[in-house]
């Protein structure tokens, strides 16, 4: 044996893993069950990782995670006075609920998605050194981010309150309990998303400062701050193929309306969803053992 390389072996005999100074490598075979299975052995990692995350991001900060809950507040008084004031917007809950309430999961995406990008570069110590499941720091990342999306939640939570006290056009019913449903099929494409933007720009360093222009041109093609309706029918159809806006839609269906959501379209979303994190997981182990090369 080579110094520097270190070979486990199985109980039958095969080689497991091989480790030395370029990364990891798998011989043997994997499936979805056992990764899922090896990441749950390092779930205190993962816990450990986004709690680190959340002290570093609000660290001698005045209001602390008070400002999970000032930025999409801060955002939706300032669409809520453009598009009632100055570009009338017809929406049927009132407006500033309805900005709020695409603007919480959204602002959960992108805070997710952009922290993933980044995420195994700002751990390449680690990365180079040790081994264990890489998905512990973009997933590290989400649950970092849905902190965040909890705290914002509370006014959100106050806005559905109010409003339905006021005896506005809101309706809560049962269908609040869908929200389980849908924020499953968003955390499952902000996963895979995530999956493919770390590692995309671990490879190549321009993945991060692309994707800060494509988030922001993503935020304003989905229905966050105003509905997704055009009158071209072509124009249209491109907007349908968006898995965000359904997904968004669905959050103030079930949470605003009393209804459940559209079944074709936020089906769409979850297939979309499932395909893109399974395609990103089983990139992301095909190439993890050159991780530890590119960091």
């Amino acid at each position: 044996m080579e110094s520097g390389n270190v070979l486990n072996k199985t109980e039958d005999g095969r080689q497991a893993w091989r480790e030395d100074v370029n990364g990891y490598v798998s011989t043997r075979p994997i499936t979805a069950a056992s990764r899922f299975s090896e990441l749950l052995k390092f779930r205190a990692l993962l816990w450990t990782l986004a709690w680190r995350d959340i002290r570093v991001r609000y660290k001698h900060s005045v209001l602390g995670v008070a400002w999970a809950m000032f930025i999409p507040v801060s955002m939706m008084l300032i669409f809520s006075f453009v598009f009632t004031k100055v570009v009338k917007v017809d929406t049927d809950v009132p407006y500033i609920i309805y900005a709020y309430s695409g603007l919480l999961p959204w602002q959960f995406f992108s805070s997710s998605t952009t922290a993933a990008t980044n995420s195994l570069l700002a751990n390449r110590s680690l990365v180079t050194k040790i081994y264990f499941p890489a998905e512990v720091f973009p997933f590290s990342s989400i649950l970092a981010a849905f902190v965040d999306f909890l705290a914002g939640s509370i006014v959100l939570v106050a806005l559905m309150a109010y409003f339905a006290m006021t005896g506005s056009s809101i309706n809560i019913s049962w269908t609040v309990s869908l929200i389980a449903v849908v924020l499953f099929v968003q955390v499952v494409f902000t996963a895979g998303v995530s999956l493919f933007l770390s590692m995309g720009n671990l490879f190549f360093r321009d993945v991060r400062y692309i994707y800060s222009v494509v988030i922001s041109l993503w935020m304003f093609s989905s229905s966050v701050v105003y509905p997704m309706k055009v009158a071209d029918p072509r124009i249209q159809w491109l907007l349908n193929l968006n898995p965000m806006t359904p997904i968004l839609d669905a959050y103030r269906d079930v949470l605003l309306k009393g209804k459940v959501f559209d079944a074709a379209s936020f089906g769409y979303s979850a297939i979309v969803a499932v395909v893109v994190f399974l395609c990103g997981w089983a990139l992301f182990y095909r190439l993890q053992h050159r991780f530890a090369e590119k960091a």
